[in-house]
């Protein structure tokens, strides 16, 4: 399945408020999912496996590293919950981090809100406004939309990846 988003990440200040929103515009509760996505060395873009009760699936997509919402195309595979994938990959490619999650998964019609709390990261709110028409004009004015909703400052908007948050604190030292 392909599909083009326009999405952001962002540190987490207040669930709280973030929670109440969600009610009071009626956001869909998936539910809260342990979830560990593996990725991969490879040559461009990423590719990832997310193990979990919920989502199983193996993604990969190109993004750039910009500190505000950013376009992303995205390739996804539903995988049966248990699988042999992360084992196959694992012995084809070199594994490049692995990002341990609680996510609790939101839906607005076609807009996906996750308030994670990434081990050993903190805690944040991602924002994935998802077309499979192109239509980029309008998941870009919803993920702003949802960024004022949510009152999250520019200053708060993570321009990486999980992974990426995850090798440079790895490359600091720091655990």
């Amino acid at each position: 399945m392909k599909v083009l988003n326009f999405e952001f990440k962002a540190y987490l200040r207040n669930a709280a408020h973030v929670r109440d929103l969600l009610k009071r515009h009626h956001a869909r509760f998936l539910g809260t999912d342990r979830q560990v996505d593996t990725y991969f060395r490879i040559p461009a873009g990423r590719l990832k496996i997310r193990e979990g009760r919920i989502e199983n699936s193996l993604i990969f997509y190109r993004r750039t590293n910009t500190a505000r919402a950013r376009r992303s195309a995205v390739e996804m595979m539903l995988l049966p919950r248990r699988n042999s994938v992360r084992a196959i990959l694992s012995s084809a490619l070199k594994v490049l981090a692995v990002v341990s999650k609680r996510r609790e998964i939101y839906f607005i019609g076609n807009v996906k809100i996750h308030l994670d709390h990434v081990r050993s990261l903190g805690a944040f709110v991602e924002v994935e406004a998802m077309t499979r028409t192109g239509d980029i004009r309008k998941v870009r004015a919803q993920a702003a939309r949802f960024q004022k909703l949510f009152a999250i400052p520019a200053s708060d908007v993570v321009s990486l990846s999980y992974s990426d948050l995850i090798l440079k604190k790895r490359k600091s030292g720091r655990r």
